[in-house]
């Protein structure tokens, strides 16, 4: 009976405090400090403290304004990181299993180290205060106390990222580590910063930074990337695909082409719906800001992003279909790639039917581009040279065509077609030569290609120590056994008529 009465006054006195706390609070402040207004009859409010009032009535509007666009920034920065993972299925996926881990550690590796050298030294290059050319102050960057500051870092340090990793596809397979890993920071050091530098420079809202680069002076429109990421990336490829050479196996004696096929076909194709999520926060987060008009310019960004991927799909289908007689799964997702590239420069600045007439032609584009590269006896096993490079490049042209404010086919003749123009041959022009250079010196030095023993039994097992499956299910000739991969052809056995007779199309 005692522990019960001690419980029963201890929960009265709880109701007790409760109800005393909840009168308390009911209670109106002006009567609470009735006496205090009264006792200060002087404190009548005057004109200027009526201006501060509205002044501080509006900061919590810009402040919020202002918190928006760091997060609608980071967020946008998160879906272009989440597009590496995309990158990572795709390649992987259209190529030989024996390779997979060897994929996924370039991929890995193009964004820490890219992450790390873009900080240090490739980001004070792209947008330091400048002459027109190149950066010379934001090394190290500290963004102070200002949130957008650090947003606008990790947004363009992603992107950094995904030009790195463009070149990875074109040389999979046959590329040394090491050699590959020195290259990786050379372009986000080098290749990629300084012409972002042409193009870009005057975007940091850092008073510190920027001044602008003689492209962008000049008018060059690339809203978000189409060659300053893109186009910059498939150069670089073209280059490390000339100086590696073709894979063993890929062209016969007489020097046609062979199909070397890939080894997960839905792997690659969910790396693809990865890459289209991922681009609408590489498109829309390109505003860096939400803007005083609201998520109207985003919304319009994301639709004609859509449309094109969806376009350049169906495209690249009905291209390889009519070209093969069969609806290629690897063209057609390679053109929805092709169509996300080729609207990515003007996807700010075209109405939704242009979008779709752009991905139509880029998804034709890519089919052929493939098609051409395997006549030139240019090995690119995931087809990124076509994707990026050359869709990139048609993208960037297509703004001078379509744009409602300065395109050709709008009543604005050609003054921005030919800029356009010309900041494609500039990125061209500085892109494959530097790129060149570098692969060339690794070659010279360190060397660039494995030996043909370890391209024949994987770069896994020899570059890494470790295989990403089974043994039987990884490689056509390991060790002293000859084991097939299910679905895949060993390397220089006749492929079936319908398989010989399309060229290699596997890629992002």
């Amino acid at each position: 009976m005692m522990h019960w009465t001690e419980s029963l006054n201890r929960l009265r006195l709880l109701c007790g405090i409760s109800l005393i706390a909840v009168a308390f609070a009911t209670v109106p402040t002006t009567q609470l400090f009735a006496e205090e207004a009264t006792a200060e009859p002087n404190s009548a409010v005057t004109t200027d403290d009526a201006t501060a009032t509205d002044e501080a009535a509006e900061d919590p509007l810009a402040t919020l304004r202002a918190d928006t666009d760091v997060l609608w920034v980071v967020l946008a920065a998160c879906l272009v990181f989440f597009m590496q993972a995309g990158f990572a299925l795709v390649e992987s996926g259209f190529t030989r299993a024996k390779n997979a881990c060897n994929i996924i550690m370039k991929n890995v590796m193009d964004l820490s180290m890219g992450s790390i050298a873009f900080w240090l030294v490739g980001f004070g290059l792209m947008f330091g205060a400048t002459n027109g050319f190149v950066g010379t102050s934001g090394f190290m960057y500290d963004g102070g106390d200002s949130g957008f500051n650090w947003a606008f870092l990790i947004f363009q340090t992603v992107f950094a990222a995904t030009a790195a990793t463009i070149v990875s596809g074109a040389m999979a397979e046959r590329t040394k580590f090491a050699g590959y890993f020195i290259y990786s920071i050379a372009i986000c050091v080098i290749v990629y910063p300084i012409f972002g530098s042409w193009a870009w420079n005057s975007l940091p809202t850092d008073s510190s930074l920027g001044g602008g680069g003689w492209l962008e002076n000049m008018g060059f429109a690339d809203f978000a990337g189409s060659t300053v990421v893109h186009s910059i990336g498939g150069w670089a490829a073209l280059a490390g695909a000339i100086v590696l050479g073709a894979r063993i196996g890929k062209f016969s004696k007489d020097c046609k082409p062979q199909r070397i096929l890939g080894h997960n076909i839905p792997m690659a194709s969910l790396g693809v719906f990865i890459l289209w999520l991922g681009w609408f926060g590489f498109n829309a987060g390109s505003t860096v800001m939400v803007g005083e008009s609201g998520f109207g310019g985003l919304a319009h960004i994301a639709v004609t992003t859509n449309l094109s991927a969806a376009a350049g799909a169906i495209a690249a289908m009905l291209t390889s279909w009519f070209m093969f007689k069969k609806p290629d799964t690897t063209f057609t997702v390679n053109g929805a790639l092709a169509g996300l590239v080729g609207i990515t420069a003007g996807c700010n600045a075209v109405d939704p039917g242009a979008a779709i007439l752009i991905g139509l032609i880029a998804g034709v584009v890519v089919v052929l581009s493939v098609i051409m590269f395997d006549k030139l006896r240019i090995d690119d096993p995931v087809g990124a040279i076509s994707v990026h490079g050359v869709c990139g490049a048609w993208g960037t042209l297509a703004v001078g065509l379509f744009s409602t404010s300065a395109g050709l086919f709008y009543g604005y003749g050609a003054s921005q077609l030919v800029v356009q123009l010309i900041g494609v041959a500039a990125a061209f022009a500085w892109a494959f030569p530097v790129s060149l250079g570098i692969f060339l010196g690794i070659k010279y030095t360190i060397g660039l290609r494995v030996s043909e023993q370890e391209e024949m039994e994987g770069l896994d097992i020899h570059e890494h120590g470790m295989l990403a499956y089974p043994p039987h299910m990884v490689t056509e000739s390991f060790g002293s056994s000859t084991s097939p991969v299910p679905g895949m052809a060993p390397v220089g056995s006749p492929l079936p008529a319908t398989a010989s007779a399309i060229p290699s199309t596997e890629g992002a």
